[in-house]
């Protein structure tokens, strides 16, 4: 379970916890500026900020923040001698805070939660130094949730959306939040079934296409935060990957992987992948030439799809299509 998912399963159950941030990190620090782990009152852990020794004491210390019900910042350093002793990798420095995640503030742990999920981006400031906990969010529509006065220089929203990274500014967390990146799978196959949990677990927002019911349910693809069932031309009609989004193409057949791609091309997002041998492709990629799309955008499309790792089965391709996912996403950041 992710944090935030956490975060809003604990409140609405009447219960409490700790959530700590990493807001800064020198060095082979595990994980990025940002990253997140709720400590849940029963001191059950979700999500990660790399596991390990420095996990371990942020455990320690979010019993005492939830007991006081007051914030913490800590300095974990990974010195060669922790390194050797832990059997570490890593010898990077970070800081972290953590905060007492209680009904107070649930309003703006709803609206995170909820922009997370899709709807829209907001600011979130935390105070972290200089007096007591204190917490607000702006959504992009302007309204100010939480306890704390805001500069008007946090209205700057692309500023910060661009920013990326978390930062501190006169004792205050600034964090921008953004939906996770949009993925659009269309088959409901085998490999879509292991596609789908592989990029959920990597926070991707997955949607499910396929033209059968059978294939395109809840069963077979719990995870999915969408799952479609309708003929593939008619479903761009309403639903289709956003500029920025990710279209992964492994439908039943050559003829249906032929639509999906021309309608995906017609307002291409930031990656298309097709599977297919490159007999496959060229025989599409003839037949769009002739429809007068052009060479730049037919050579955008990663077809055959995913990574060469010499994938057989459907696991195995499914990794190497999400890793190549990963690696479109990163390199978009």
């Amino acid at each position: 379970m992710e944090p935030f998912d956490a975060v809003i399963d604990y409140l609405r159950e009447g219960r409490s916890g700790t959530l700590a941030t990493i807001i800064s990190r020198v060095g082979a620090a595990p994980r990025e500026s940002g990253a997140k782990v709720f400590v849940g009152e029963d001191g059950k852990v979700h999500g990660t900020i790399g596991g390990g020794c420095v996990e371990a004491e942020v455990w320690q210390h979010a019993r005492s923040v939830l007991r006081h019900s007051e914030p913490k910042r800590l300095r974990y350093a990974m010195s060669g001698t922790t390194v050797e002793d832990e059997g570490m990798i890593c010898g990077g420095t970070v800081d972290l805070f953590l905060e007492p995640i209680t009904a107070k503030h649930r309003e703006v742990y709803e609206k995170i939660y909820a922009c997370l999920s899709g709807n829209g981006r907001a600011v979130v400031v935390t105070r972290i130094d200089g007096g007591p906990f204190r917490k607000s969010l702006v959504p992009e529509s302007g309204e100010r949730l939480g306890d704390m006065a805001l500069p008007d220089r946090l209205t700057e929203f692309d500023r910060i959306f661009q920013a990326g990274s978390p930062r501190v500014e006169d004792g205050l967390l600034i964090e921008a939040v953004v939906p996770p990146p949009r993925l659009y799978i269309y088959g409901g196959g085998h490999i879509s079934q292991h596609i789908s949990r592989m990029a959920k677990a990597v926070d991707f927002h997955v949607t499910i296409i396929d033209d059968r019911e059978i294939f395109a349910n809840r069963e077979r693809f719990p995870e999915a935060d969408e799952v479609i069932a309708d003929e593939f031309r008619d479903v761009f009609e309403t639903s289709r990957p956003p500029h920025n989004g990710y279209a992964v193409i492994v439908t039943r057949g050559h003829k249906h992987d032929a639509v999906v791609l021309e309608e995906v091309l017609k307002r291409p997002p930031r990656y298309t992948g097709m599977i297919g041998s490159r007999r496959k492709v060229k025989i599409l990629f003839d037949d769009l030439r002739r429809k007068g799309f052009t060479e730049d955008l037919l050579g955008s499309v990663h077809a055959p799809i995913g990574i060469d790792i010499g994938a057989e089965t459907p696991q195995e391709i499914a990794v190497s299509i999400v890793a190549e996912l990963i690696k479109a996403r990163s390199a978009a950041r």
